[in-house]
């Protein structure tokens, strides 16, 4: 080694332990929440990272023992602590959306203590805790005990479209959890990501949310060639409907159907020791794709409390001539196309390009695919973590979300969400993750693939769907 090697070599290590040190330093004014005494044991061996000898799909992003938000100064942000208007505990991500050097993540204010209920982080990542950034800065979020129902509230999930928007819904719900609390008007809210302005603010009409509704997710149907004629559709999981919000005429109408209930055999969990009853209603959303702004889309549905997956003709929620007028009249448009088995329970799901269609499965802690061109069935659907051997890698998935990147990536939201509400997380563990992988990669090789070979004459759809 020459001289010139060891000085480098001598300049690297200082380098890093400079950087060590002021990570340590970051972190150690951050805030530790309150040990409690007991706590339900979740995996039996805690946090087990990525294990010799095994692929890892899916790629650990980010990790969190517990949430932490970047403060202008730290002064405010102790201020914040000593007032418990942050209170690290009580804050837990839901949502995450991805668009180019950006990660967007929601965290709804489900407990007191919840100082802000949108953000982002950088991508690449910095640091594998980083705190939360506060979307699009700390004065669009509501106070929720004086609360202005221009700023945010509390949001819940969040969908980029073709048009470098970012639309998210807003229940206006707090304490959900302990007394729920409809502060504000459920909202509509996207923002141009280019400039980071907001370009809608639509709050539903007091017809349309109903006692006790809590709209929870949200897609966008849209071409880029059309981008002023988008229509959002948001779903009501605990009074079982569809709101659908169109862009250009700046109104919304409620979308209703039997199918969008809850199925009881369904209702009952179990995860992580913990027996629970959900009764949740539409839940996930998913669409095709289309190549022109004049072809016609589906869109794919289930309760989150189901094994099942539907499917309608997006033409029918668009058309406000249908609702609820007809509602009786059209309701058997509303299909069934497939099951995902005993304890196939989804959340969120989404298409790819090539039209594969990831969705989670809370039950199961894994993530599951299925290419749209074949058959739904136990014989088309594939799960990845179950195949790998992985069990602890993603615990409840609740999130999903398939990136407008030119490389398509699925990225997952992992939260332990069933502790959170009726135990008690290990604040010594990891308990939120976010990951990520390559699409294409994801099915190589799997049932989901598709240059897999389908028959041609199978037909998934029915073709009445389509006019």
């Amino acid at each position: 080694m020459t001289c010139c090697s060891f000085v480098v070599l001598a300049i690297i290590v200082a380098l890093a332990c400079i950087d060590c040190a002021c990570v340590h330093a970051y972190k150690a004014t951050h805030y530790s929440p309150t040990q409690q005494v007991q706590y339900l044991p979740v995996s039996p061996y805690g946090y087990v990272g990525p294990q010799p000898g095994k692929s890892q799909l899916f790629q650990i992003v980010n990790e969190w023992k517990y949430l932490d938000f970047e403060y202008p100064t730290y002064g405010q942000r102790q201020k914040a602590i000593a007032n418990r208007e942050f209170i690290a505990e009580n804050n837990l991500p839901l949502g995450v959306d991805f668009y180019k050097d950006r990660i967007f993540i929601t965290t709804p204010r489900w407990k007191d203590g919840v100082p802000a209920s949108f953000g982002y982080l950088p991508y690449p990542p910095k640091e594998q805790s980083p705190p939360i950034r506060p979307y699009p800065n700390w004065e669009s979020h509501g106070d929720p005990y004086n609360p202005d129902c221009t700023k945010l509230i509390s949001v819940y999930r969040t969908q980029i479209d073709d048009c470098n928007r970012l639309w998210l819904i807003d229940s206006g719900i707090v304490n959900a959890t302990v007394s729920l609390s409809q502060v504000c008007p459920p909202k509509i809210v996207a923002y141009d990501l280019r400039t980071d302005q907001a370009v809608v603010h639509y709050q539903f009409p007091a017809d349309q949310v109903k006692q006790d509704s809590l709209h929870s997710n949200i897609v966008v149907d849209v071409h880029k060639d059309r981008c002023d004629d988008a229509h959002a559709y948001v779903t009501d999981v605990w009074r079982f409907g569809i709101v659908v919000y169109s862009l250009r005429k700046n109104r919304s109408w409620r979308v209703t159907n039997y199918n969008f209930s809850p199925d009881p055999v369904a209702s009952d969990f179990n995860v992580f020791g913990l027996n629970f009853q959900w009764l949740d209603g539409v839940f996930g959303m998913s669409l095709s794709k289309a190549k022109t702004p004049e072809e016609e889309r589906v869109v794919y549905f289930h309760p989150m409390a189901s094994f099942k997956e539907f499917v309608v003709s997006n033409s029918l929620l668009k058309d406000e001539s249908l609702w609820p007028a007809k509602a009786q009249d059209f309701a058997k448009y509303f299909i069934a196309v497939g099951e995902r088995g005993v304890n196939g329970q989804s959340s969120t799901s989404a298409i790819d390009r090539n039209g594969v269609m990831f969705f989670t499965q809370v039950h199961r802690d894994d993530v599951g695919c299925w290419d749209t061109k074949k058959p739904y069935d136990a014989a088309n659907l594939h799960r990845f973590l179950e195949a790998e051997g992985n069990s602890t890698l993603i615990q409840f998935p609740n999130d999903l979300k398939v990136d407008n990147e030119p490389t398509q990536s699925v990225w997952v939201i992992s939260n332990r969400l069933p502790v959170y509400l009726y135990s008690q997380l290990n604040y010594e563990e990891i308990n939120f993750r976010i990951l990520k992988a390559n699409a294409n990669d994801l099915v190589q090789g799997t049932v989901c693939d598709p240059r897999s070979y389908v028959h041609p004459q199978q037909h998934l759809v029915p073709e009445y769907l389509y006019h």
